[in-house]
């Protein structure tokens, strides 16, 4: 137990866009809905969660994945990547690296790279 993550949270410009997308990620990695309130929603798988809010307490009204912070998260897709990003533009989604995909990361790495509506990074790591 020690070292493992517990949650991560992130302070997104517009709750509901951060749902759209991050909650159907989410859904499709096997999180449920795990909390929800005024200003945000978490998604728990086992025992780590994730959380979206609009925090009253934001400072900036954009997330760059290039500023020093956070860069994006990366999660296991298993053989589910290419189903993954072609469903993902439906749900606020854009494919980065797509002259390179699904070998962005490298001739040995197969995943996709995405970005939210926000600016927001997730990788999605094959299997393969």
């Amino acid at each position: 137990m020690i070292g493992r993550l517990h949650h991560v949270e992130l302070w997104v410009p517009d709750l509901a866009r951060a749902i759209r997308s991050w909650g159907w990620l989410l859904g499709e990695l096997g999180y449920e809905q795990f909390q929800d309130w005024p200003h945000g929603r978490s998604w728990r798988l086992g025992e780590t969660y994730l959380v979206v809010e609009q925090s009253p307490a934001l400072t900036a009204a954009e997330h760059d994945r290039r500023r020093p912070g956070l860069n994006h998260l990366a999660f296991h897709v298993g053989d589910r990547l290419d189903a993954l990003v072609e469903a993902a533009p439906a749900h606020g989604w854009t494919l980065l690296f797509a002259d390179r995909h699904p070998y962005a990361g490298g001739p040995q790495h197969h995943a996709g790279y995405l970005a939210d509506e926000d600016g927001f990074e997730v990788e999605l790591v094959s299997g393969r």
